[in-house]
């Protein structure tokens, strides 16, 4: 199944025809794009700090040889049906269509399992394996699932598999040293740290699967869906999105402490939260610049920077607070902005004083129009805008 994707270059994507069932129309694609282009701030960083780490992945790969992966992958040989050309080959396809949409050097193979629940995987250590259960094939149209399939093919070319491996590992390791307590405890705080990695993951790939689809509709649909089942005209997703904003600002500070405890377990975002993310992501200026043809390209990874990285990350999050309805996140973003109107004030004072005014001329000549009052005010509106 693995070959190069150079064979799909005049078809699918690129035409109007129609190939295999499968609905085409002119889709853009993205020569040499790097996965920096689409991953979300906090997925990015984390990932960029690993992979500058010399010989980080080999030494990972060396510790994971633990990992029953050759097992795993013998398990969906003998017991799923393999996508090919023979086998489901719409979604044969779309996968192809994905790989050359993103200029993936390689096609991962596909497999589909039996399953009743919607799902969809990308693991492995050594060669990603993309894996789609019967419940979720039967659940999706088209162009839903090309929107599914390009978000496991996003997971390939972000160099998702490896680290997703180790979780879904180490999760069924945390459960057999349950009985053991300073070994789960250990255990248990890397997956903790594991899962809100790959909460973010979920969030890039979401991405990369309206980049594949180019249909931010089909992509609304399949977060439905998976939500509601397959009772479409009985939703809407302007009601859908609303359900997130709802999420987002309701309740008070208990309702915050709620929200984080019941993620903690999960690997993925709630859905309601990765589809108004996605068309916040699809309005934005970035994604139009990625359509426009501007985007970060493989050949410079070596040259991003980890502190740029980090910084964008850590910006990410405070514009996140800034922005954000919910108690806690607007407490935190008070406490924050009330910390720095009392260092400007604070400022100010100390120059006073130590300029030869005092503490009490200060509070005086609060009112007045000085250029001192001036510089002491603009201190403090820095300060809390920051």
């Amino acid at each position: 199944m693995a070959g190069n994707t150079g064979s799909t270059g005049s078809t699918g994507s690129t035409d109007g025809n129609q190939r295999g069932g499968v609905p085409s129309r002119q889709r853009k694609r993205f020569p040499g794009i790097s996965s920096r282009a689409y991953e979300h701030p906090a997925d990015r960083s984390a990932l960029v700090a690993l992979r500058k780490l010399s010989g980080f992945d080999t030494v990972f790969k060396t510790l994971s040889g633990l990992l029953p992966e050759r097992s795993l992958r013998l398990l969906f040989l003998s017991d799923s049906v393999r996508v090919s050309d023979a086998q489901f080959s719409h979604l044969n396809d779309m996968l192809r269509d994905a790989c050359y949409i993103l200029d993936l050097d390689r096609v991962p193979p596909m497999y589909v399992t039996q399953d009743p629940v919607p799902n969809a995987m990308c693991v492995g250590l050594d060669e990603p394996v993309i894996v789609l259960t019967t419940g979720l094939v039967e659940l999706l149209d088209e162009e839903e699932m090309r929107a599914v399939i390009g978000h496991e093919v996003g997971h390939a070319l972000s160099g998702h598999a490896v680290y997703r491996t180790v979780l879904f590992f180490l999760t069924s390791v945390a459960l057999k040293v349950a009985w053991i307590p300073l070994g789960n405890v250990a255990v248990m705080a890397l997956v903790t740290a594991l899962r809100e990695w790959f909460r973010k993951s979920e969030l890039s790939a979401d991405r990369a699967g309206l980049l594949v689809g180019q249909d931010l509709r089909a992509s609304m649909r399949g977060l439905m869906k998976i939500a509601g089942g397959n009772h479409l005209h009985e939703m809407n997703v302007d009601a859908f999105l609303a359900q997130a904003e709802e999420y987002e600002k309701a309740g008070d500070l208990r309702d915050s402490v709620l929200k984080i405890l019941n993620v903690l377990p999960r690997s993925h975002p709630f859905t309601t939260v990765r589809a108004a993310e996605l068309k916040k992501w699809a309005e934005s200026r970035d994604h139009q610049r990625i359509m426009d043809g501007h985007y970060p390209k493989r050949s410079e990874d070596k040259d991003t920077s980890v502190t740029d990285s980090f910084r964008e990350s850590a910006g990410h999050y405070a514009q996140t607070v800034r922005d954000s309805k919910d108690p806690l996140f607007k407490l935190v973003g008070d406490i924050a902005g009330g910390a720095g109107d009392l260092a400007g004030d604070l400022g100010g004072r100390l120059r006073n004083v130590f300029g030869g005014g005092t503490p009490k001329d200060s509070g005086k000549d609060a009112g007045k129009d000085t250029d001192e009052g001036k510089d002491s005010g603009e201190s403090s509106g820095r300060g809390s805008g920051e």
